[in-house]
């Protein structure tokens, strides 16, 4: 799917920034020498962006080891491989057994494509762990499955993802050093006021702290001094409360705001008449 020149990533990742592309890219760089997506989930961003090198990272290994398989396999094996899984493990929208029995399956090899086909079925596509790394999203009945939207959305990712390097470390790990003038980093951390499957420590990966608030600014900051540009994806205001740190700390640079709806993205969600400030930063 395309969306204003946009393509959307295979995977429906909790957090991705589809939707907001038009938005937030038209404050990007024009021209970018190194490009570093830290955190970056489903690879809305860094499968879009064009740069001399590409570099996409995430803690979460068990979507980074998706991306380098796909990238190992050609296209036209890839949905073969994915067909042939959905076919002799009769897997649909309905069959439930089927999905509990495959994601067994699943947690005793660990395979990344058996995970994507996997995450197709999951409900809301989610990407869920727990404490042992063992997949436990539950079953998405007649809603989840690898339909033809996924499909091409798959066959537009593999393309535009052959030249990233893919790495999984903790963004503290993360050498920034060799950043400078030409460079562009790219952060959209979790944010810290809000609760989803991929900061609320239950989906086999710490959750997000004040500390790493404050590490990530000071990274950022670093960077800044070294000539690199950057843009921070993040949330000032969220149901009432509010990231004093990050609203204090983005005043010595440049803050968009950026339009986005929450109010239907958790069913369980309430208090949704509430306000949603989601901001851009860049120091440039």
């Amino acid at each position: 799917m395309k969306n204003n020149g946009y393509y959307k990533s295979p995977l429906n990742y909790i957090g991705g920034k589809y939707k907001m592309l038009p938005q937030i890219m038209q404050f990007f760089p024009k021209r970018i020498d190194t490009m570093v997506d830290l955190f970056a989930g489903g690879c809305d961003v860094s499968s879009n962006i064009h740069a001399n090198k590409i570099y996409a990272n995430d803690i979460n290994y068990f979507v980074i080891d998706i991306y380098k398989e796909f990238q190992k396999m050609s296209i036209d094996e890839l949905l073969e491989y994915i067909d042939n899984v959905i076919l002799t493990r009769d897997l649909s929208k309905t069959n439930k057994d089927a999905y509990l029995q495959f994601r067994q399956d699943y947690n005793n090899n660990q395979n990344p494509l058996d995970l994507y086909v996997l995450v197709c079925y999951a409900f809301n596509y989610q990407f869920r762990f727990n404490s042992k790394h063992e997949f436990n999203s539950s079953f998405g009945k007649d809603r989840s499955c690898f339909n033809p939207n996924m499909r091409q959305n798959l066959i537009n990712f593999h393309e535009n993802i052959q030249s990233i390097e893919f790495t999984s470390q903790n963004f503290k790990e993360f050498d920034i050093m060799g950043l400078g003038h030409g460079d562009f980093l790219y952060a959209d951390p979790p944010y810290r006021i809000t609760t989803a499957s991929y900061n609320d420590g239950k989906c086999g990966f710490e959750g997000w702290s004040k500390a790493d608030d404050e590490y990530l600014f000071a990274l950022l900051d670093q960077l800044d001094k070294q000539g690199a540009k950057f843009a921070l994806s993040n949330v000032l205001e969220h149901k009432g409360q509010k990231n004093e740190l990050l609203i204090d700390w983005k005043k010595k640079y440049h803050t968009h705001k950026i339009n986005y709806n929450y109010k239907n993205s958790n069913y369980h969600a309430k208090n949704t008449d509430k306000r949603t400030v989601e901001v851009l930063i860049t120091n440039y």
